[in-house]
């Protein structure tokens, strides 16, 4: 059996460099990190997947703030597909029928607070009534019945 032949050490200035380096690059990137946030981030969705938008009290609604987002309903005939809106742009949700959306509003409100959002959604392929609350279905999914 053939001995394997010893690399000779990295020599002293060599060794500085690299370290150096990587030390740049670390704090480099750490520089470009955003800041924590100052207040935790509030839920994405609910319990049934569906966006949560924050609701002022009716008294206190300013113009210009997200108004409120029907999502009741009795029947599955009461439910559609709309944009919502989100931080991101387009965001689907079933919701009411008759339900006004704000997606403009919302983005506004986004931009206004410097908020972000992860974006993209799952495709629905309908909705339906569960509990006298719109719920989106999604492909492959049955009906709750």
């Amino acid at each position: 059996m053939r001995p394997v032949p010893r690399t000779p050490p990295m020599p002293r200035l060599q060794v500085l460099l690299t370290a150096a380096f990587a030390l740049l690059l670390g704090l480099s990137l750490s520089a470009c990190a955003a800041p924590p946030p100052s207040d935790p981030a509030p839920p994405a969705s609910d319990a049934h997947g569906q966006p949560l938008i924050e609701q002022p009290p009716p008294s206190d609604a300013a113009i210009g703030t997200p108004g409120e987002v029907d999502f009741s309903c009795r029947t599955d005939a009461d439910c559609v597909v709309k944009n919502v809106g989100n931080c991101c742009g387009y965001y689907p949700a079933c919701v009411n029928v008759d339900s006004p959306t704000f997606p403009e509003q919302v983005m506004a409100e986004c931009a206004r607070n410097e908020t972000m959002a992860v974006c993209g959604f799952r495709d629905i392929s309908g909705c339906q009534c569960v509990e006298g609350r719109c719920r989106a279905l999604h492909d492959g999914e049955a009906p709750v019945r």
